[in-house]
């Protein structure tokens, strides 16, 4: 183990479809002009979890950076899961979610100073049928068109617009739930589960405005059918949704399940077609350097 005080800067060199040389160059400068090693490691598919657990053997980290999609910050997420390593992050996926979520400005110059800064949160992890999520998992329509998305050659926002026609029209839904927590069993049906430990899709839409990343507690949203009203309202940060569209469960475990196999998605990666997960959150567990104003906001409600 390397004494030396080292960051640790993990880079998916896919993600996004777009070149990072000019991010790690400013990466290089910017920890360059403080008391700071850097370690660049490029993932690549083939056992990257295991190399960047070796890595921080090695050299000790206090902070690993990403610069990868939300595939890249979960992958990372469960490296420094329970540690004292600072996790920054520096979208550059199609949909980038985790970052709409923890409020990550678009420039460069912003996201490197919010990586390397002191201001940081503990916010709570999920476990989902034992893989972890960290912002929104979903069973559903929203799970179909990720899959559709996925096998498509179209990649970001437009890629998601272009497959979400054909997916309305060739869904199956409405889907059946039972939805089993310590407060009771739920039966209902609807379009799209989502199980939501953060407020926003990638795509920027609010579908749970009164979820907090650090309170010890997760959502579960059956939206019942389409509305096309109620979903136009998911543009503001704190849509006043009606009980009619979606059911809202806040809890701490939950069982669910479905009558039939359907489509499933963990943090924008499609898992497959399931019928039953389990649900657990675990509290603070993953440090993470953000804005001051989403720390402080934090902070302040916690």
């Amino acid at each position: 183990m390397k004494s030396e005080n080292y960051i640790l800067l993990v880079v998916n060199p896919i993600a996004g479809d777009n070149d990072k040389s000019s991010i790690i160059t400013a990466v290089e400068y910017e920890v360059s002009q403080r008391d700071y090693k850097l370690k660049i490691y490029e993932t690549t598919g083939d056992d990257d979890k295991n190399t960047i657990d070796s890595l921080i053997e090695e050299y000790n980290p206090s902070r690993i950076i990403v610069v990868g999609g939300d595939g890249t910050i979960s992958l990372v997420a469960e490296c420094v899961y329970e540690k004292e390593i600072i996790l920054g992050i520096i979208p550059a996926g199609s949909a980038n979610g985790m970052a709409v979520n923890f409020g990550i400005p678009e420039t460069i110059k912003e996201q490197i100073a919010i990586a390397l800064s002191d201001w940081t949160l503990k916010v709570d992890v999920l476990f989902i049928n034992g893989r972890m999520c960290l912002h929104i998992a979903d069973l559903g329509i929203n799970a179909e068109l990720v899959k559709n998305y996925e096998s498509s050659g179209v990649r970001g926002k437009w890629g998601y617009f272009l497959q979400s026609i054909p997916t309305l029209i060739n869904s199956e839904s409405p889907f059946h739930f039972t939805i089993e927590t310590a407060e009771g069993m739920v039966n209902e049906s609807g379009v799209l589960l989502a199980i939501a430990n953060a407020n926003k899709f990638g795509t920027g839409a609010t579908i749970n405005p009164n979820g907090k990343i650090n309170d010890g507690i997760f959502e579960i949203l059956i939206f019942k059918h389409l509305d096309f009203i109620e979903i136009f309202k998911t543009i503001n940060d704190k849509p006043d949704m009606s009980s009619d569209f979606v059911q809202v469960i806040s809890t701490e475990n939950a069982i669910i399940r479905s009558t039939k196999k359907i489509p499933f998605q963990i943090d924008g990666e499609f898992i497959g077609e399931i019928d039953e997960v389990k649900v657990s959150v675990a509290q603070e567990k993953l440090l993470v350097a953000l804005p001051e104003k989403f720390c402080k906001h934090y902070t302040f409600q916690h």
